[in-house]
């Protein structure tokens, strides 16, 4: 099974920043709509935002609209998720997915559930002063 290579992450102060990035030399990333999600500690799996393979749509949940931003760099094939202003509620294990057949936002927004082929391995956010 493909597993998404993730960066970043880390311990930041309330209102900080972070970049994570998401990425893979398996396939070419930059043809796959690219999701993003957290697990919360105690809590089940949700659905952060996505973008879509060219760029032109993106989703945002409404507890992170306006403060995280994703983004793609086609030329390194890479994916990243900007998360600005974090709040300690924020702190998450956070996970890249793809699959070929996932559309953003209707996968996300649908009350269908989303199958992912590939998964990143998840990393770390720890908000706290």
């Amino acid at each position: 099974q493909v597993q998404l290579d993730q960066s970043g992450g880390g311990l930041v102060q309330p209102g900080g920043s972070l970049r994570l990035s998401c990425t893979t030399f398996e396939f070419d990333l930059d043809y796959y709509d690219v999701a993003w999600f957290r697990q919360v500690p105690g809590k089940g799996r949700d659905g952060i935002g996505c973008i879509n393979r060219d760029t032109k749509s993106t989703f945002y949940a409404e507890s992170v609209k306006g403060r995280f931003n994703i983004s793609r760099d086609k030329a390194n094939k890479t994916v990243y998720l900007m998360l600005n202003d974090l709040k300690p509620e924020d702190s998450a294990v956070y996970y890249c997915a793809a699959d070929f057949f996932f559309r953003c936002p209707d996968g996300m927004v649908t009350s269908r559930e989303q199958k992912f082929d590939y998964w990143g391995q998840g990393t770390q956010v720890t908000v706290s002063s």
